[in-house]
């Protein structure tokens, strides 16, 4: 029995409506060193070096994800194939495929062995090639694109993935400018936009702070905890305060209410897919990845559980009061 496409016929068919997508994929940045994808893929593979991020206000100190990189030059040399292969398998059984770190297409932070995270540097790619064999193979496959296009990102990349059809990641909290945190209705149109992502806490957890305590514990801050937290409890009230100006939100409300209206706020952008995060429909609080750790934190290895902590089964979601109201909530667009 082929499952993907199994799943893919059963999710587009047997709801009362069905969705319209189907499964959407996930494409990560790359393999494990050592594993069998690394060893087949041989010297398309840079050795010797890693990928990860630059240092930004969510990783002070950069990140290392311990994946070998693409090289360029010999990507080139072999017309792409691997990549290619790679791009038309993923999409087979799929109606979707979420790239993430798109921005990986057009530069990657290489972090040579020895070196920390922040000591790495950029290595560019021809984007040009490596986005249009993405769309190609999206265009063959009927699957749309979404690229999380969070982080360092030059300001140019976005406009040109919005002009290849390719929708951009607007998270709320992420959301703003100079004057703060933007309207929803100014946020792009060709987007998934979500409350908050799998590279931060559930929101009832962002709420409240954990994240910090957990960065604090793992000596990734860079500045005393008292000035992280006053700085970000400053910018989470600012959002919170636009709910409470717009009337979706009453003082003193807790933070199931707060979750709730914050979802009820994304639905009033334009963006044509909203997203909502498993561990918020099941009011969950615990991190489920911190980036730039790999044993210090159980990184995906984290049981989805309840606002107590019991642990919860998917299946279970279905009977949560909590979790249907937050379908409801973000069901209703005006």
């Amino acid at each position: 029995m082929d499952f993907g496409r199994t799943a893919q016929h059963r999710a587009k068919d047997l709801l009362d409506t069905g969705m319209e997508i189907g499964v959407m994929h996930d494409l990560a940045v790359g393999v494990h060193p050592n594993g069998a994808d690394a060893w087949s893929l041989g010297d398309a593979l840079a050795r010797g070096v890693t990928v990860g991020a630059p240092s930004d206000q969510y990783n002070q100190l950069g990140q290392d994800w311990s994946q070998p990189p693409w090289r360029p030059d010999k990507l080139a040399e072999s017309a792409y194939g691997p990549y290619r292969e790679m791009l038309h398998n993923v999409l087979r059984d799929a109606g979707g495929l979420r790239v993430d770190h798109v921005i990986g297409l057009f530069r990657l932070w290489w972090i040579p062995e020895g070196l920390q995270a922040k000591d790495g540097t950029y290595v560019r790619y021809d984007h040009d090639a490596m986005i249009g064999i993405l769309m190609l193979e999206a265009q063959r496959a009927g699957a749309v694109i979404v690229g999380e296009d969070l982080g360092t990102v030059e300001p140019w990349v976005r406009d040109y993935l919005r002009d290849r059809g390719i929708f951009g990641t607007s998270i709320l909290w992420f959301e703003r400018d100079q004057d703060g945190p933007i309207a929803p209705e100014r946020y792009r149109e060709l987007c998934l936009a979500t409350v908050t992502t799998h590279d931060l806490p559930p929101t009832a957890g962002y709420l409240t702070g954990v994240h910090l305590d957990l960065r604090s514990s793992l000596n990734l801050l860079t500045r005393p905890i008292e000035e992280e937290r006053a700085e970000d409890e400053a910018a989470r009230e600012e959002v919170l305060q636009q709910l409470r100006d717009r009337g979706l939100l009453r003082d003193g409300a807790g933070i199931a209410e707060q979750v709730e209206a914050l979802h009820r706020y994304l639905t009033w952008s334009p963006a044509r897919l909203l997203g909502v995060s498993v561990s918020d429909l099941a009011q969950d609080r615990r991190i489920i990845n911190q980036p730039g750790t790999d044993e210090e934190y159980p990184n995906w290895r984290v049981p989805l559980a309840g606002p107590h902590g019991r642990p919860v089964l998917l299946d279970e979601l279905f009977s949560y009061r909590s979790a249907r109201r937050l379908a409801r909530t973000v069901s209703r667009r005006s």
